[in-house]
């Protein structure tokens, strides 16, 4: 696929975030062309990992999670924070190479050319240093263990079995809460401004650019930071983006249910008022799209409750999240 068939793919389930969209889409489709290229007699291509930076609930894993889909290739998730929590880090790692090879139902081949995501990737200096901490790795021994499966290296799992890791593609994420602060103090690069609009906008593009530099104070070691060349900025969500998080996705919460209770031959019908109050207590929890799904079926679950019971229903109307729905057919009692 090219990127921009990826693109447009990501685009029909991933509310906004065009850029990130751009960037890994770019960087995923180098990538599979880098596996394709390689050879004995052909110059040796290494792979660009990748990191995501943004806020909890921005799309980051959803992204992944799509790509993989889309790629039709063996996909796992990790937590960096439990990799620091453990005592024994090089079996945490074997065993994020095993869910791989699992998923890829057992064709190792095939779990090799597969993506793995590393969440809270900015969590490994704090987990270092948190106090009570009697057993675990240190933020830095998780990074440098990373290290070594992130380059491509076999490795040996199972007894004899081994997995080389070189066409792994692995995409790190972290929310790294307070860099957008930290990078305003920081001086921009000193490129010699131009008054051509093509060159202003380069300029603008570099500047804005996050780099190694800005991760260093989140503990994540020059190694570390360098094995990460792309990195793609989630920006933080809207209330607009809430509401098109809700409804416009092919798989949306909202389609779901519609499509729950239209097999019932109920008619689910929402106000565009009720998304948006949906949306505003998201934005006050503050963890981006997480909390949406627990609102939206906290307030579907009396309804949900009830239509069993009663088939000569053939409707049911919101009109506000902090009002009765509207039955339509018949109001079923309780």
């Amino acid at each position: 696929m090219t990127p921009s068939q990826i693109v447009k793919y990501l685009d029909q389930h991933v509310v906004g975030q065009e850029e990130a969209k751009r960037q890994l889409a770019v960087a995923i489709h180098t990538h599979y062309k880098k596996i394709a290229l390689a050879g004995p007699d052909k110059v040796e291509i290494i792979k660009s990992n990748v990191l995501l930076v943004g806020p909890t609930g921005t799309g980051k894993t959803l992204v992944c999670e799509t790509l993989a889909r889309v790629l039709q290739v063996p996909f796992v998730t990790a937590n960096a924070t439990s990799l620091a929590q453990s005592e024994y880090v090089n079996e945490e790692i074997e065993a994020i190479l095993l869910r791989l090879i699992d998923k890829a139902e057992g064709d190792v081949g095939r779990a090799q050319r597969g993506i793995v995501f590393i969440d809270e990737i900015d969590k490994l200096k704090a987990i270092s240093g948190q106090q009570g901490q009697v057993r675990g790795t240190s933020g830095e021994g998780v990074q440098h263990a990373l290290l070594k499966i992130m380059e491509g290296v076999p490795v040996k799992i199972r007894g004899a079995q081994y997995i080389d890791t070189t066409q792994v593609l692995f995409i790190c994420g972290g929310a790294f809460v307070g860099l957008e602060e930290n990078r305003a103090r920081t001086r921009a690069f000193g490129f010699i401004s131009t008054s051509e609009s093509d060159n202003q906008k380069m300029l603008d593009r570099l500047n804005s650019r996050i780099k190694p530099t800005d991760l260093f104070e989140f503990g994540l070691i020059q190694e570390f930071a360098g094995r990460l060349p792309i990195i793609a900025h989630f920006n933080p969500l809207s209330r607009d983006m809430m509401v098109r998080i809700m409804t416009e996705p092919k798989n949306s919460i909202y389609r779901q249910f519609h499509q729950m209770l239209a097999n019932d031959g109920v008619e689910l019908t929402i106000e565009a008022l009720v998304f948006e109050q949906i949306a505003d207590l998201a934005m006050e929890y503050g963890v981006g799209a997480r909390s949406l799904r627990g609102i939206f079926e906290e307030m579907l679950t009396p309804t949900m409750y009830l239509l069993p019971d009663h088939p000569e229903v053939r409707q049911v109307k919101f009109v506000s999240l902090f009002e009765e729905p509207k039955f339509i057919g018949a109001r079923p009692a309780g």
